[in-house]
């Protein structure tokens, strides 16, 4: 089958279209025939060596496919060849067939074409498990979420707003701000021209958020504590300005905040298909009514994949970037 590989650490043109044995169904596994994955974050930080698959995941990149049931293993229940689906998966999804979970596996949206389908795994898993397990998001308080434009945002703001919550969100120019209101946003700060902590204070009357989703880190971190109201939580998922943090941790204990983050790629089958029992039930109904989509930027076939990565480098991108698989 067709895949694309890593032929060394480096930058997108290292990215290269390969040959490679099809995949196997183990137990509780499908294989999929994909039609379309997606491009995110970390792909990219494995693409530079610097975050190596979990053991015994795919060497080759792709977190997240839609397509066609191809085989199924032993223990398999809820699928049968033929079926459209999509899934998050641990590595694999740059190809034309890729093995999966069963657990994280999901019907795909009743109306989703294979595209709209593949941008759903990784960011939803994400949000769903950060925003609303771990920080406890509820009706009637006010998220701050950071690069309101991207995958991950996208979702974040809209899950929130048709939960009952406000948004409040960052980004690096107008025509991403405009996308983030076209999307529920209730208050858009550009980060370029505006100190979004005392944007906050101002927009909340002083009263703070109550929950920050931050991909940034480094400096933005003791920002965001600033404007965070007691009892507050803070998630961190990624860190584009890095990790470490130089911080006062008065704040944390007088407002009573929580700090706290999570990876997903390495977490067990059970904890990923309790996310999906739970997207299932409270999110996938509002996919299919149109309450919530999934935002596409741009589609490469997938022998493109270096151009879609140089894409996101770019960081012009609003919503998802997809890799397009086509079958002989």
């Amino acid at each position: 089958m067709k895949v694309i590989e890593i032929k060394s650490p480096g930058a997108a043109e290292v990215l290269v279209p390969a040959e490679r044995d099809m995949p196997q169904a183990g137990s509780g596994e499908v294989v999929i025939k994909v039609f379309a994955a997606g491009v995110n974050r970390p792909d990219i930080v494995q693409r530079e060596g610097r975050y190596p698959p979990p053991p015994g995941a795919s060497d080759i990149p792709g977190l997240e496919v839609a397509g066609e049931v191809f085989a199924v293993g032993a223990d398999v229940n809820r699928f049968s060849v033929g079926d459209k689906v999509c899934a998050l998966v641990t590595g694999g999804g740059y190809a034309a067939y890729c093995r999966a979970p069963e657990a994280s596996t999901l019907p795909m949206p009743k109306g989703y074409s294979f595209v709209q389908a593949a941008a759903l795994p990784e960011t939803f898993f994400t949000v769903w498990s950060n925003l609303f397990d771990r920080a406890g998001l509820k009706a009637g308080e006010t998220l701050l979420v950071h690069g309101g434009s991207s995958g991950i945002g996208s979702v974040a703001i809209q899950l929130a707003k048709a939960f009952g919550a406000g948004v409040i969100t960052t980004v690096g120019n107008e025509e991403k701000a405009a996308f983030c209101r076209g999307l529920g946003a209730d208050t858009v700060i550009n980060y370029q021209t505006e100190d979004f902590a005392e944007r906050v204070r101002e927009v909340t009357d002083g009263a703070g958020v109550n929950v920050v989703l931050d991909m940034v880190g480094g400096d933005y971190i003791p920002k965001n504590i600033e404007c965070m109201a007691a009892d507050g939580r803070h998630v961190s998922i990624a860190f584009l300005r890095g990790p470490a943090v130089d911080l006062n941790m008065l704040p944390v204990m007088l407002k009573r905040l929580t700090l706290t983050g999570s990876t997903l790629r390495a977490r067990d089958n059970e904890f990923k298909g309790a996310i999906a029992k739970a997207l299932f039930a409270q999110v996938w109904p509002l996919l299919e009514d149109g309450t919530v989509s999934p935002q596409v930027d741009m589609v490469f076939p997938l022998a493109d994949a270096a151009a879609a990565h140089a894409r996101m480098e770019e960081s012009m991108h609003r919503g998802k970037i997809m890799l397009e698989v086509g079958h002989d």
